[in-house]
């Protein structure tokens, strides 16, 4: 059962006061039975050039897939989804947002939690699909401090090899060497209470780790088991709702190997289609939360 509601709290982090502003949040709940729901939070958006996300492909074939999904303009706004799961035991999310350092218009989990009368106090496990700012810069508070102290903090190892690695700030794109010194600095700030995990581990009971390589070296999705039902979190592997499922082959520019994300989300769409198991993305839209169904040669996203 999916479902979804509208929360109306105040912008101080949940907290109502005489005058303050409000912000709406939209919740998408998906209900896998036995007592355990998944949820997706908002932490905002993400403002792009038009060129991070559409640089070099081909704009006849391009613009008219913007313009059904009513994108346009110089600059692309990408919704950014957390995904949280509830099982009576264990409160988890799924990649950890944006912070105060990245974007203005992001970072907002702390705000989204509280419309669930949750705070980051409650949260037991923190799994991260990769390192990209709008993923893991929301680890750590204002003074570098965990923000979600009682958490398992949980990374791919291929991962968190990539961001540490020295040679990785020569060979990433120069628009993105900012995104090496973020990653690092938070991966050693957790130091040993980052876990390591490979492809196929599970770091709790239903969820299953899965490398879906190319949008960054060791991008995980992770698989949500319960109930007899499978929900799969693909983080960025699938990265928009338009242009990723209408043209999956195409390589792109926001992938760190875009040959390699082409054939992740290929693999991936036919897969999550075919089964018709339920997906969750970062960046799609109406809360990330659907299913993909063959059209034509490609693929279109269907969200609750």
């Amino acid at each position: 059962m999916i479902s979804r509601r509208l929360f109306l709290i105040s912008a101080a982090a949940g907290t109502v006061l005489a005058g303050m502003p409000f912000r709406v949040w939209a919740g998408t709940t998906l209900d896998l039975g036995g007592g355990v729901r998944v949820d997706t939070l908002s932490d905002g958006h993400l403002e792009l050039p038009f060129d991070f996300s559409f640089a070099g492909l081909p704009r006849d074939q391009l613009d008219p897939i913007l313009q059904q999904a009513g994108v346009s303009g110089d600059m692309i706004q990408s919704p950014c989804n957390i995904t949280l799961l509830r099982d009576g035991t264990n409160t988890v999310l799924f990649d950890a947002g944006s912070g105060p350092d990245f974007m203005p218009t992001a970072g907002k989990v702390s705000e989204a939690l509280a419309a669930l009368e949750l705070t980051p106090e409650d949260v037991t496990h923190l799994l991260f699909t990769h390192g990209h700012p709008d993923h893991l810069w929301g680890v750590l508070d204002d003074f570098d401090e965990p923000l979600f102290p009682n958490a398992a903090h949980v990374m791919g190892r291929a991962e968190a090899e990539y961001w540490t690695d020295p040679a990785t700030l020569g060979s990433i794109r120069e628009d993105r060497q900012s995104f090496v010194a973020g990653a690092s600095r938070r991966i050693e700030a957790l130091g040993d209470a980052l876990a390591l995990i490979e492809d196929g581990d599970s770091p709790l009971p239903g969820v299953t780790a899965r490398l879906t390589p190319g949008h960054t070296a060791g991008h995980l999705s992770f698989a949500i088991d319960a109930g007899g039902q499978r929900v799969l979190v693909v983080g960025d592997a699938i990265a928009n709702s338009h242009v990723a499922f209408a043209r999956p082959g195409w390589d792109s520019p926001s992938d760190e190997d875009p040959p390699l994300g082409a054939e992740t989300r290929q693999a991936l769409l036919a897969e999550l289609a075919d089964s018709g198991t339920p997906l969750i993305g970062f960046h799609l839209s109406d809360g990330g939360i659907g299913r993909a169904q063959r059209d034509g040669d490609g693929f279109r996203f269907v969200p609750v």
